[in-house]
Order: C-alpha cells, then sequence, then structure tokens
C-alpha cells in the first residue's frame, strides 16, 4: 500500500509543475493552475496547498525518485510565497468560484498545511528552511479567522475543529481549543447506522470522518471516533460491485456523480491500524486499489503515511467483504418525532446560505446478490436503481403534474422478498387575510403582496395525492406495481433512466430527443456488454413529453410511461443472466 501511494505521488509532481503560473508579472505567479478552469487558487482539493502537499511529500521521502530535487523545492518555495499574498488581511483565502474570505474553505487548507508544514519541519533538509517559514506565517496568519469564522454546512464544523487542534497542537493557543469546544457543544449529526446529515458518500462523508479522526487527537476527544466507525461499517454496504460509490441520493454535489472509495483511503487505514480492525483494512485494500491520485491537501495519502509510520506497516489483514446482503439503512432511526420538533428550533425552516437537510435519516435499502446491485431510496427525486452486470438502471422516478416534479418516497418499509414505497403529498388554496391581521399597506395606493402575513390565511380545499410502488424480487426479475387513487385526472410520469453507454435494441418509442423517448410498447431491451434489462408492462395513457420541476438527465437515457389517475400498473424488469466467471 505505502509503496504505491509513493507512486502515485511521484506520479503528479511533473505536472504540478507544470501547472505552475512562472510569469513574474502574472497576479498568479507560483500557484498552480486548475485544469478545468485555467486559474491558480489557493483552494485545498484542486488548487495550489493540493500540489505543494505532493511536491513536500516527495522532498522529504527517500522512497521519492525526487527525493531533496532543488528544483521542485524552487517551485514549493514559489508556491508558499503565492499563498501569502493571496491570503486575505483577515487570515482566510477565498477559492474563488463560490465561497469568498471563507473560513471554513481557510480551515480546509490548514488541515493540510499544517501537516505539510509538519512533515518538513521533520525533515534535517535545512534548504527547505524558506518555505517552512513561510508555511508557519500562513498558517499564524490564519489563526483570527478560525478564532471567529463561521460554516455553511454541517460538515464544515468538524473541518473547524480539525483546523484548530493544528493550530493548537503548533502554537499552543488555548483560545482555540475553547473556540473547538464551542462546536463540538452543538453535538455530532450521524444516525445510529452511521449516516452523516448530507448523505454524501462521495464526498462529505469521508470529510466528516477524517477531520473527526484528527479532531479526536488533536483534541483529545476519542468518543469522536465512534460516528466515524459507524459510518465507515455503513459504507461497506454502499458501493457497487464496480467499486463505484452509491451516490443516488447524495444531498450534496456528488448526486448522480461516478465516484470511487479513494477518498475514504486514510479513514479506512487509520482507523483499521488504530482498532486492528480486518473489514476497515479490506475496505482500505479497496480504496487504494481505484486510487488514481494521493488526493486533495487535507487528504494527501503520502503525507499522512509519512507522518504516521504506523500506516506503512500493515500489520492487520483484510477480511473477505460481503457480496450478498439486504441491507436495510436508518430502518429504525425515529426520523418523525425529530422532526415534529422541528417549529420548536424557532427558525421558521428559513436557513440562509445553506439548507436544513431535512431528508436526514430516510431509510435507504441496500441490496447485492454478486453482480446485482440495488438501492431503494426514500426522501429522493429517485426511489430506485439497479445494477446488474454492465447494466446500469440509474433511477426510477415518479413524477406528477399534483405538485409538478418528482414525487419523494417518505416511506419504506421492508418484507421478505420486497419493499413498499409511498409518497404523499398535501396541496390547497388560502383565503383572505383577516382584517385584524392586515397590515397598514393594504389600506393605502399600493399595497404589495410581499407585505401581506401569507401565513395567517386560512387553508382552504385541501387535497391529496398519494403514490404507492410494491417492488417484489423474484431471482432474476423485479416488479413494480405503481398505485394512486388520484386525484382523478392527476397525469403522471414514470422515468427509467439508463446510463449512456448502453443501447436500447427493441421495443416501440416516440422519440423526444436523442437522450428522452416515450415508450409506447412492446418490450423494452437495454444491453451494456454482454448484460440486460427487459422492461414490460407499459401503457401510454397522455402524451406529454416532461412534467415542468422534473428535468431529465443530460448525461443519461430517459425511457418515460404516461399513466393518469387512478392507476394500478406494472412494470416487470427481467434481467440477463450472467456467466459464472462475473457474478
Amino acid at each position: 500500500m505505502y509503496s504505491k501511494i509513493v507512486a502515485i505521488n511521484d506520479t503528479w509532481v511533473q505536472s504540478g509543475m507544470d501547472r505552475q503560473v512562472l510569469d513574474a508579472d502574472s497576479r498568479y505567479y507560483g500557484g498552480v493552475t486548475d485544469d478545468e478552469n485555467g486559474i491558480a487558487w489557493p483552494n485545498h482539493s484542486v488548487g495550489t496547498p493540493a500540489t505543494m502537499a505532493i511536491w513536500a511529500a516527495a522532498l522529504v521521502n527517500p522512497d521519492s525518485v525526487y527525493y531533496r530535487n532543488e528544483d521542485v523545492l524552487v517551485r514549493l518555495e514559489l508556491a508558499a510565497q503565492y499563498m501569502l499574498r493571496v491570503q486575505h488581511e483577515d487570515g482566510s483565502i477565498s477559492p474563488g468560484w463560490t465561497n469568498f474570505h471563507s473560513p471554513p474553505d481557510t480551515a480546509f487548507v490548514v488541515v493540510g498545511y499544517a501537516q505539510v508544514y509538519q512533515l518538513l519541519v521533520g525533515d534535517d533538509w535545512l534548504k527547505q528552511r524558506g518555505v517552512t517559514d513561510a508555511m508557519r506565517l500562513f498558517l499564524e496568519r490564519t489563526i483570527p479567522v478560525m478564532l471567529t469564522g463561521g460554516c455553511h454546512t454541517p460538515n464544515h464544523r468538524w473541518v473547524l475543529c480539525a483546523a484548530l487542534g493544528f493550530l493548537h497542537e503548533l502554537f499552543d493557543l488555548p483560545e482555540v481549543l475553547v473556540r473547538a469546544e464551542a462546536w463540538l457543544a452543538e453535538g455530532l449529526d450521524g444516525t445510529p447506522d452511521g449516516e452523516w446529515t448530507e448523505r454524501s458518500n462521495g464526498i462529505y462523508n469521508a470529510v466528516s470522518d477524517i477531520m473527526l479522526i484528527h479532531a479526536a487527537r488533536l483534541l483529545k476527544h476519542p468518543e469522536l471516533l465512534e460516528p466515524v466507525r459507524r459510518n465507515l461499517h455503513m459504507m461497506v454496504y454502499l458501493v457497487h460491485p464496480d467499486g463505484e460509490v452509491v451516490t443516488e441520493y447524495s444531498g450534496r454535489q456528488d448526486f448522480g456523480v461516478k465516484l470511487n472509495l479513494s477518498s475514504y483511503l486514510l479513514p479506512y487505514a487509520m482507523l483499521a491500524t488504530e482498532d486492528e480492525d480486518a473489514i476497515f483494512e479490506a475496505m482500505a485494500v479497496a480504496a487504494i486499489q481505484v486510487m488514481d491520485h494521493p488526493g486533495g491537501a487535507p487528504i494527501n495519502a503520502a503525507v499522512r503515511f509519512l507522518l504516521d509510520p504506523r500506516l506503512q506497516a500493515r500489520e492487520v489483514s483484510p477480511a473477505s467483504l460481503p457480496v450478498s446482503y439486504n441491507k436495510l439503512l436508518n430502518g429504525d432511526f425515529p426520523r418523525a418525532d425529530y422532526l415534529s420538533r422541528m417549529d420548536k428550533a424557532g427558525h421558521h425552516r428559513q436557513i440562509y446560505h445553506s439548507r436544513l437537510h431535512t431528508d436526514f435519516g430516510a431509510p435507504v435499502v441496500r441490496y447485492r446478490q454478486e453482480d446485482t446491485s440495488a438501492t431503494l431510496m426514500s426522501e429522493g427525486s429517485s426511489f430506485l436503481s439497479l445494477r446488474h452486470g454492465d447494466a446500469r438502471l440509474l433511477a426510477v422516478q415518479a413524477a406528477s403534474y399534483f405538485s409538478p416534479g418528482f414525487v419523494p418516497m417518505q416511506e419504506l418499509t421492508a418484507y421478505e422478498t420486497g419493499w413498499t414505497l409511498s409518497g404523499q403529498q398535501t396541496k390547497g388554496y388560502y383565503g383572505p387575510v383577516a382584517a385584524a391581521d392586515l397590515p397598514s399597506t393594504s389600506h393605502e395606493e399600493v399595497s404589495p403582496w410581499y407585505l401581506l402575513p401569507h401565513h395567517k390565511r386560512p387553508l382552504t380545499h385541501e387535497q391529496r395525492h398519494e403514490i404507492r410502488v410494491d417492488v417484489d424480487r423474484q431471482e432474476d426479475v423485479w416488479r413494480l406495481r405503481f398505485r394512486s387513487e388520484g386525484p382523478v385526472d392527476c397525469m403522471t410520469q414514470i422515468s427509467f433512466v439508463f446510463g449512456r453507454e448502453g443501447r436500447f435494441t427493441c421495443g416501440e418509442y416516440r422519440q423526444v430527443n436523442e437522450r428522452v423517448q416515450c415508450w409506447t410498447g412492446g418490450i423494452a431491451r437495454y444491453e451494456s456488454g454482454i448484460a440486460w434489462f427487459e422492461l414490460t408492462g407499459t401503457a401510454m395513457d397522455h402524451m406529454a413529453t416532461s412534467v415542468r420541476g422534473a428535468a431529465h438527465p443530460m448525461d443519461a437515457y430517459t425511457l418515460l410511461v404516461n399513466w393518469m389517475a387512478p392507476f394500478d400498473k406494472t412494470i416487470s424488469i427481467r434481467m440477463s443472466p450472467l456467466p459464472v466467471s462475473e457474478a
């Protein structure tokens, strides 16, 4: 594992040098540009600090081909000076494309920078002194923003705690501990089954995990590791057979994005070592197998493995990971009880520059039988995804004109051979505001709509809408029974979203565009590689090609089925047999 990490890190050294701005007249002089937009940024993930971590890990490591390479050292010095120039007077940095003067983004950099600084000062190569002095100055300048700065999202709190812990380790300031304790006093946000607030298996789970691992050690709070352990155990069941992480229901920007386990390498490797946990070791092995980059500044694997030599000697034998399971997550989580208390929180369901994440703790099922993998989800735009060999049914979605858009399934019940999901919606109308509640503007020449107390309008003619889906699994056939009692003539549209890499080989369709078609009859057969799905049971009750608020994805094929409520219809999905060698 260690030798592969060193090799991967070395692979990216020259790439960073090629992207470094060497024009002394440029405002970005010394910075390393982002491949996507050609601009040098001071952010932790794809910005200059990420490359600095790569260079530092190579410079101090005798096992690297760049060990004490003076050309790399010169580049590192230029980058360190760039970081000082772009650091704001308040000590913060601006990633550039989203957050400005950002305490949490500064915290990400602090966590990475501090580890790189510790790695460099631990080496006895005196020529690095210019770099370490510049890096220490940058870190010292961040102290004010780390002591006063806030966050946007749940995981940012744990990033700030980790950053404060590293600053305490470097500068021995009691006030940073006080600030960290203020964040920790809010309590941790993981369910007993291991899910974090943002339900972000592709990105922010791993962020919360590694940051709390650091915080547990630096702030002397070993109990912070417990929710991390739960999340890492949960993630064992949230990986498809090909190594792709389940992102079908994420509450963040990794939603539906193809990502792997590489960002989990350090949490798994560190806790496998700490706990002597064979499952964690197996997941660390799975992560290193798909890794092709050492990671951003806070999670550069080469840096951490050098700082903690215990990680280099993998003394725990990996266990066999499960390949057949039917796992219900958050089935017993008292989500309804928590949601019922929300009005007492006092925020009136208003939150700025973020979101409340009320889908936190919603039930999720992960099913796998060798090379067949399925996810059933509540509180998402999709309620089912199904993988079989190379064939990918990325999403099954129900949309309606009742409250135009996708109908999220709030309830998920598991049975021996299947599951039932249901989504309920209500929609009504609102009467006139009572005279006693009217503002003074209602008597003036202009009475703006936005000044009326809409929350005091009486509700009238409330309507209810429900869609239920029974998912029955019988060997190679999955049956989806859809039911709705109305309202009568409510147009409904079921979307089956398939991977763009496959193709439809039979069936009857009405083309909407090159990515979307209405399934009008016959057997719809989708093939990818040697695997296929065959769908039967369509009907076309109306001709709509979309539902407002229910956009079709750009990088997939979408098959539409149009029904009118009330309905009770079943669509069957038959899967191809797979060779023994693939199953």
